[in-house]
């Protein structure tokens, strides 16, 4: 039995060969492999010494030989295929071990490698559905159980060659995924033209093709519901936040924890650097039910829990400071939360929460990453956008009432805006002393957000600010706003009646605020 061992990633490389040569394999290795193999003491065959070619062009061709190639794809099963090996000399290769250069480390032309995924895929083409296929591994976890059932059987079961085979096709295509992505990136200079002083860069244009190689990490207690099953995946050969995070306490996560958590997460650390301060958010169903910022993180989240404490109840709490014992203190008087996330937590504070807050789940994260392309999966196919952004600057809103807002009322603005572009559409917000007082979601016309808003806020939003994720298409948005007291509306514009609306803006004696850009969120 013959096995070609080329690994880049040589953890336990040594000790598999060395057990694979006491059950009377013959090695055949090459370049960095065959070395680290020769100077621990495993008998070992060079490549080239099969081949009959050295090595060239910097070591870019050495496997890729009919001496190699022809071992491996050789069908057992077929007598032709067995006398042209025995006509040219060349012997069969039963178990090629082969893993490829981390491209993603350092991405470029020299770390794509064309000899291991040559070999990889031809082992794994020929895995075979008898007794005569080829295995192949391409991660060190697979050592120890291919090692014990050459021990325990003398070969590989069709079984498993399958499974491994599927682990190589697997790897291959999260290789060659990762080589287009670094493609799709513009190459210096191939951007165009620098933006003018009066010009920003748009989002860079969507790739041909998107190609996902995904992982699973994580399995979930159970999908959106109990009978769903549930997983979180992550791109292959890479971390995310989430693989950073530390669960403290509380249950297992489900699948709508890791989905509201992420959410949250991505919104509270949005809102804190918005403000430059500190932020809570409370997340409901991937929309925000509580939203704050300020100076004291206790009293930040106070304000956040009281937008909607009735909301509040099973929700996804998120800090984007450390939480302090003053803070906890407010916490324990507070409903139940399913999850709490935070960047740390002062000694003392998880085990009183553990006291407490025995079911709540207690997450310690770093900030989230930077956003890539979204992509939301149709019914046969897939939708794919640039990221979420927001793209206009407050000090660039253009005021269209003949009441110019104050100060504190833009600010309010400003505030009211970020928390509303993470809302669901329709979404109103109605937002005073950096809190959203009151956030209406989801409704398929804007008018009754509006009502949601202005129940949940109890007037506790008079005179601060109201905003709107897409244009006021009728007055009557303007109108309900102005009921529930705001001195100041943002919204984008851009409706055909915007002068009805900016009229009866000014009739109520608001200020109000065009943004020039929507932000529905669906």
């Amino acid at each position: 039995m013959r096995a070609l061992i080329s690994v880049w990633d040589k953890t336990g490389v040594v000790d598999f060969a060395t057990r694979l040569s006491g059950l009377g394999w013959e090695i055949v290795s090459s370049g960095g492999t065959a070395a680290a193999l020769a100077d621990a003491g495993v008998p070992v065959l060079a490549v080239e010494d099969v081949t009959g070619s050295p090595e060239m062009l910097d070591g870019r061709v050495k496997t890729l030989h009919p001496r190699i190639h022809g071992g491996i794809l050789a069908d057992r099963s077929k007598p032709a295929h067995l006398a042209s090996l025995d006509e040219h000399g060349i012997a069969a290769i039963d178990l090629v071990v082969c893993n490829l250069y981390p491209f993603r480390s350092d991405p470029g032309p020299e770390l794509i490698d064309i000899g291991g995924p040559a070999m990889v895929r031809a082992a794994a083409k020929n895995h075979g559905d008898d007794d005569g296929g080829v295995g192949v591994v391409v991660d060190p976890v697979d050592y120890e159980p291919v090692l014990e059932e050459l021990a325990a059987e003398g070969a590989l079961s069709t079984a498993t060659r399958r499974r491994l085979a599927r682990a190589a096709f697997a790897h291959t295509a999260a290789y060659d995924a990762a080589i287009v992505s670094w493609l799709d990136e513009p190459a210096a200079g191939e951007a165009g033209a620098a933006p003018g002083a009066d010009e920003s860069p748009g989002p860079a244009p969507l790739p041909p093709t998107v190609h996902l190689a995904l992982e699973r990490v994580d399995e979930c207690r159970y999908g959106e519901n109990p009978h769903h099953l549930g997983a979180r995946y992550r791109p292959v050969g890479e971390l995310t936040w989430w693989d950073h995070a530390y669960q403290h306490s509380g249950l297992a996560l489900s699948y709508l924890n890791f989905f509201d958590a992420d959410a949250a997460w991505r919104i509270v650390h949005d809102l804190g650097d918005a403000e430059g301060s500190s932020a809570v958010v409370i997340v409901k169903h991937a929309n925000p039910c509580g939203a704050a910022a300020g100076d004291d993180l206790a009293d930040v989240y106070q304000r956040a829990y009281d937008c909607d404490a009735r909301s509040a109840f099973g929700g996804i709490v998120a800090f984007n400071k450390i939480v302090d014992l003053d803070t906890v203190e407010r916490i324990e008087t507070a409903a139940q939360a399913d999850l709490i996330i935070a960047p740390g937590y002062e000694d003392g504070v998880v085990e009183r929460l553990e006291a407490k807050r025995r079911n709540t789940r207690v997450l310690e994260a770093p900030r989230p990453d930077e956003a890539g392309v979204s992509l939301r999966q149709i019914n046969g196919g897939w939708l794919v956008q640039s990221p979420h952004t927001f793209a206009s600057a407050p000090e660039d809103w253009q005021v269209v009432t003949q009441r110019q807002p104050t100060a504190s009322e833009r600010a309010d603005a400003r505030f009211a805006w970020r928390v509303c572009g993470h809302v669901m559409s329709n979404a109103i917000v109605l937002a005073r002393d950096r809190t959203a007082w009151g956030i209406g979601a989801g409704q398929q016309n804007r008018v009754e957000s509006g009502q949601l808003a202005a129940a949940k806020a109890d007037g506790r939003a008079a005179g601060g600010a109201c905003a709107s994720d897409a244009f006021y298409p009728f007055p009557d948005g303007v109108e309900a706003a102005a009921e529930a007291g705001v001195a100041v509306v943002v919204q984008p514009g851009g409706a055909l009646r915007d002068d009805d609306v900016i009229a009866r803006a000014n009739e109520l004696g608001l200020a109000m605020l065009f943004t020039g850009e929507r932000q529905f969120r669906h």
